[in-house]
C-alpha cells in the first residue's frame, strides 16, 4: 500500500501544479514529466484537442503520452531530491513528438486518476480535494482491439465529484472490406449487456462533401477550399444508411478566394492589385505586377482622353455604355447562373473607367503612372473635358474633377507616393460599387451594415482595403454557393447575414468554417449517391450524469494522430479482403463506462 499510495500522491501532486503553477489561471507552455516514462500536457483553450473526433467534453484537459529523453531530462532525474521540487523543474524545451504508451500503462494512470479523484479514499492525506480536468492517455494499439486512446471524465454534482467516465477509443482500418463493418443490432445488444440496459436510443451522423459531389476539381480541395454538409438524425435503422430529409443539416463552408476557375477572379486580380498598392503606400516600395496585356495604360489614357475631348457635346454616356460592353466581353466566361445575380454594371463613371485602363494588366511602372495621371491633370486644367463623376465619389481625383467644372483646379504635385495614393483611392471605390452592385442589389441584404462598416470611408485607406478584402471573401463564398450548388436567394440571404456579422466582429480568416443550417433536400442531390466522408452511430441508455454511450464510426481519416512506439500494433491490420473497389474507411469504436464514487 505503501508504495502506490506514493504514486497516487505523486500523480496527484503532478496534476494539482499543472494547474495552480504560481497561482496562475493560464495553461502552462510546456509539458511535464511524470515517473520519467510519460509526459503530462495540460491543454485547453485555444489548443486544438488531440481528441475532438470522438469527443466532445470540457475545453481543458491532460493529455498524457509517452515521454521522450533528452541529456537534460535525464540529469534532472538523477539529481533531484524530491517529487515537488522536480514537477517545478522539469520543462523541456519543446514539446516532443506524439509517442504512444503501451495499454498497460495507460490503464495503470487510468487507475492512479481514478484514485486521485476518488473522495473516498482518504488514506491519500489529500485536504484540498480539488476535481480536476479530464484525463486522456494516447495508446499505441498493441492489444487485440487496437486501442488507441483512454479517458476518465469526473462526474459532479456541484463542486463535489460523484464518479467518472471511463473511456476506451479503439481503432482499425483502413479498409474497404464492409465485412468488417459492425452489425446495429449487435452494437445496441452488446451495449445493453455492458450497462444493464433495457432501452436504448440511436443517433446518427454523416458528413458528404460537396465541393467533390459538384464536380470540382482537385485543384480547389488543395487550396484548402471545402464545403460539406453535417447531418443527424434520430432513429438508425442500419449502419451506413443515407440520412432520411427529416434529419438536421448543417452546411459548412470554408473557402480560399484565388481560384482562376472563380467567376469573379478578376475582381480577385484587381483587389490583389489594391493590394500592392496599399502596400507601396507603407514601404514606399511597390511591386509592380507583369501587365498581361501588350498595349500600355499610356497609351490606353491617352485614348480615352482624346476621345472624351470628342464627346463633350453630350454623347459622353454612350462612350461609357461602350465601355461596359467591353468589359462584358472580357468577362464572358461567367456562367449564366452567376450573370443572373452578378451581373456588370452599366454605370461605371469617369474614375471607374480610368482605373480599368490603369489597372495591373496593363501599367508597367511608377513612371508610367505618373504621366497617365499627368495627363489627366492637365486636360482637366485646360477644361479638354468635363467628366461624368458618381455623387458622393470622395477620392482626391474625383475632387479635382469637381473644382475644374468650376475652371479653378488647385495645383497638384505628382510626386513621392502622391500618385500611388490616387490609383488605390479610385481604384477602392470602384471596386466598393462592384461588390455593393451585389450584396446591396439583392432584396432585403443589409444595406445598412455596408454603409456604417464595409464601405465607410470614415477610416484610413489601409483599414478600409481589408474590409473590401473581407467583401471579397463573401463574394466567393456566394458565388461558390450559387454555381456549385444552385442556391437561390432565400438561401444566400441568410449566409450573407452570418458572414456580415462574422466580419465586422473579426479579420480576415479564409480559413474560418462559416456555418448555415439548411434543410437537406436543398443539397440531396450532390450526395445521395455519393459515400460519405464521416458516418456515425452513437448509441445511449440512461439520462442526465447516468447517460452512458457507445458510438461507431467511420471515416475516410484517421480519427487520431498515428502513434508512434517501439512495439505498435495500431493500424497494422489494412488488407483489403476481396475486392479492392470501394472507399477506404478507419473504423473507430468509443466505449464508456461508468465508476460511482456515490
Amino acid at each position: 500500500w505503501g508504495t502506490l499510495r506514493g504514486k497516487v500522491v505523486y500523480l496527484n501532486v503532478y496534476l494539482s501544479f499543472r494547474i495552480r503553477e504560481e497561482g496562475k489561471d493560464s495553461i502552462p507552455e510546456h509539458p511535464y514529466v511524470y515517473e520519467a516514462d510519460v509526459e503530462i500536457s495540460l491543454v485547453g483553450g485555444s489548443c486544438k484537442s488531440p481528441v475532438e473526433k470522438f469527443w466532445t467534453g470540457s475545453s481543458a484537459m491532460y493529455i498524457l503520452q509517452k515521454a521522450t529523453h533528452t541529456e537534460e531530462s535525464d540529469s534532472m532525474e538523477e539529481s533531484r531530491t524530491d517529487d515537488a521540487v522536480y514537477a517545478s523543474e522539469v520543462l523541456p524545451k519543446e514539446s516532443p513528438g506524439a509517442l504512444a504508451l503501451s495499454v498497460a500503462r495507460a490503464k495503470q494512470l487510468i487507475s492512479l486518476y481514478t484514485m486521485v479523484q476518488n473522495p473516498n479514499v482518504t488514506q491519500l492525506g489529500v485536504s484540498d480535494q480539488a476535481v480536476l480536468p479530464p484525463l486522456w492517455a494516447r495508446c499505441d494499439g498493441s492489444d487485440p482491439q487496437h486501442t488507441c486512446w483512454m479517458g476518465a471524465e469526473p462526474l459532479k454534482a456541484g463542486n463535489k465529484i460523484t464518479g467518472l467516465n471511463i473511456y476506451t477509443v479503439s481503432c482499425d482500418g483502413p479498409t474497404a472490406d464492409k465485412t468488417r463493418f459492425a452489425n446495429l443490432e449487435e452494437l445496441k445488444m452488446e451495449h445493453k449487456i455492458r450497462h444493464h440496459s433495457s432501452v436504448v436510443t440511436t443517433k446518427g451522423f454523416a458528413q458528404y462533401e460537396l465541393i467533390a459531389a459538384a464536380a470540382m476539381e482537385d485543384t480547389i480541395a488543395e487550396s484548402g477550399s471545402n464545403i460539406c454538409v453535417d447531418i443527424t438524425w434520430n432513429g438508425v435503422e442500419k449502419i451506413l444508411e443515407t440520412p432520411p430529409l427529416i434529419s438536421a443539416a448543417t452546411l459548412n463552408i470554408a473557402l480560399e478566394s484565388g481560384d482562376p476557375r472563380s467567376p469573379v477572379f478578376h475582381l480577385y486580380r484587381e483587389l490583389q492589385f489594391l493590394l500592392a498598392l496599399a502596400e507601396g503606400l507603407k514601404t514606399t516600395v511597390t511591386e509592380w505586377p507583369e501587365p498581361s496585356e501588350s498595349e500600355s495604360a499610356l497609351k490606353l489614357v491617352q485614348e480615352f482622353l482624346t476621345d472624351l475631348k470628342k464627346k463633350l457635346d453630350g454623347d459622353y454616356m454612350i462612350e461609357n455604355k461602350n465601355e461596359t460592353e467591353k468589359i462584358k466581353c472580357d468577362t464572358a466566361a461567367v456562367d449564366s447562373c452567376i450573370k443572373s445575380i452578378f451581373g456588370e454594371r452599366g454605370d461605371l463613371d469617369f474614375t471607374e473607367q480610368l482605373w480599368c485602363k490603369m489597372k495591373s494588366k496593363y501599367v508597367r511602372s511608377y513612371q508610367e503612372l505618373k504621366d497617365c495621371f499627368t495627363l489627366v491633370i492637365k486636360s482637366l486644367q485646360c477644361g479638354e473635358i468635363q467628366p461624368w463623376i458618381h455623387q458622393g465619389s470622395s477620392s482626391f481625383l474625383s475632387q479635382l474633377i469637381q473644382q475644374s467644372y468650376h475652371g479653378k483646379m488647385e495645383d497638384v504635385s505628382l510626386s513621392g507616393i502622391a500618385p500611388i495614393q490616387m490609383l488605390l483611392e479610385i481604384g477602392l471605390e470602384k471596386i466598393k460599387k462592384d461588390y455593393v452592385s451585389f450584396f446591396i442589389g439583392e432584396p432585403d441584404t443589409c444595406s445598412l451594415l455596408f454603409q456604417d462598416y464595409f464601405i465607410s470611408t470614415s477610416v484610413d485607406l489601409q483599414e478600409q482595403v481589408h474590409r473590401v478584402q473581407k467583401l471579397h471573401h463573401m463574394l466567393e463564398i456566394m458565388v461558390s454557393c450559387t454555381g456549385l450548388l444552385q442556391f437561390r436567394h432565400e438561401n444566400l440571404f441568410p449566409l450573407t447575414q452570418i458572414c456580415m456579422k462574422y466580419y465586422k466582429e473579426n479579420p480576415l480568416d479564409e480559413k474560418h468554417v462559416f456555418q448555415l443550417p439548411i434543410r437537406p433536400a436543398l443539397v440531396k442531390k450532390f450526395y445521395q449517391n455519393d459515400n460519405p466522408e464521416v458516418w456515425k452511430v452513437e448509441i445511449s441508455s440512461g439520462h442526465g450524469q447516468k447517460e452512458v454511450k457507445t458510438t461507431w464510426q467511420v471515416s475516410t481519416n484517421a480519427p487520431v494522430e498515428l502513434a508512434t512506439s517501439d512495439n505498435s500494433g495500431f493500424l497494422s491490420d489494412s488488407t483489403v479482403n476481396g475486392s479492392s473497389e470501394g472507399r477506404l474507411y478507419f473504423i473507430t469504436m468509443t466505449q464508456c463506462s461508468q465508476v460511482q464514487f456515490t
